[in-house]
């Protein structure tokens, strides 16, 4: 099982468009075409990275439901399989509610499944040498209209936020439904913040849903924030990997994408942390990239800015030198950094 694409409801598909093309070198790879529907899509990209992005034109539809409860949010994951319905089988026998049938056309097989609130899994089969942009039946932009491109390769993971108390419910479903594996399971707590993290992973590895849920009986927080302003659990952040962050990150700055700049105390603290391998803590500062280590090796990243109106979703890039967690230890190093900042500040 593979990440085969993304599907992305917008209420601009344009402005959505500028946001991935202009700031990420994603490419335009296909369109709905000239003729009219209730919907019309654009698929864009790079690597192995394909963006689906759907705006409702007819305001009955599903989609415009969506955009009017969520706003501009991931609404579907395209999962790659050998058999599609095979699949879509074992999910409902394992607890999952079906949206779609097996269906084939031209060789390409899909059905569909609810994953986690309004998001949907589409399990797709097909050929080697096809697009994901035959899945929607959409047309190739001619020869790939150009993209700058920043490096990025695969999607890493997806971060999604859960109602309080439905993470255990949420872990079984995708080992039940998916044959997942829960790889990591956490609590961080900051200050008087405190969420609990477990993470489920397809036997591949390359499905990869890192669950989140705050601690009820602590103070309210981003996550709580997050339910509130997307109207329920859904994705919060989809990181996107490359193989140099430095230069990735260079190139998104140049791009005038705006990335979370982080407290000069992180840095100061992170040699009592961590020492990098790859870049220099020099770069890293430079950039503001965020440096974590774990058992297997360590890992660079950096946030995004959320552009949508309700401030819900936003990108992270990753770069893993060996290490296959997630950055947890940053959450509470970034806040102690922040205190630490504050204090020299006499605030």
């Amino acid at each position: 099982m593979t990440i085969d694409h993304v599907e992305f409801y917008v209420e601009d598909i344009e402005r959505t468009i500028k946001w991935l093309v202009d700031g990420y070198g994603c490419a335009v790879r296909a369109t709905s075409g000239d003729e009219p529907g209730p919907v019309r899509s654009v698929v864009v990209g790079q690597g192995g990275i394909d963006l689906v992005l759907t705006q409702p034109v007819a305001q009955d539809h599903p989609v415009a439901a969506y955009v009017e409860r969520h706003g501009d949010g991931v609404a579907g994951i395209g999962l790659r399989v050998p058999d599609a319905a095979a699949a879509f089988e074992a999910a409902v026998r394992g607890g999952a509610r079906p949206v779609a049938p097996p269906v084939e056309r031209d060789g390409v097989v899909t059905a569909t499944i609810i994953g986690f609130g309004d998001v949907t899994h589409t399990f797709v089969q097909r050929p080697d040498g096809s697009a994901a942009h035959e899945v929607y039946d959409l047309v190739a932009a001619p020869a790939e209209a150009p993209g700058t491109g920043t490096g990025l390769l695969v999607v890493d993971h997806f971060a999604v936020v859960v109602e309080p108390g439905r993470l255990d419910e949420t872990v079984e479903f995708y080992r039940q439904a998916l044959d997942f594996d829960l790889t990591l399971a956490e609590r961080i707590e900051t200050g008087d913040q405190a969420m609990f993290i477990k993470v489920v992973q397809s036997k591949s590895r390359a499905v990869t849903l890192t669950l989140i849920e705050s601690d009820a009986s602590m103070e309210s927080g981003h996550v709580d924030e997050f339910l509130k302003d997307h109207g329920g659990p859904g994705v919060q952040h989809m990181a996107l990997r490359t193989d140099d962050i430095l230069d990735t990150v260079g190139q998104l700055g140049a791009h005038g994408v705006e990335l979370l700049s982080t407290p000069d105390a992180y840095y100061t603290l992170l040699a009592e942390r961590v020492q990098p391998d790859r870049h220099t803590v020099d770069e890293l500062r430079v950039l503001n990239i965020l440096l974590d280590e774990d058992h297997d090796g360590q890992l660079y990243q950096i946030f995004a800015k959320s552009v949508h109106p309700r401030n819900t979703i936003f990108l992270e890039i990753i770069e893993r030198a060996g290490a296959s967690t997630f950055g947890s230890s940053n959450i509470k190093s970034l806040y102690e950094a922040v205190e630490t900042q504050r204090h020299r500040n006499g605030d």
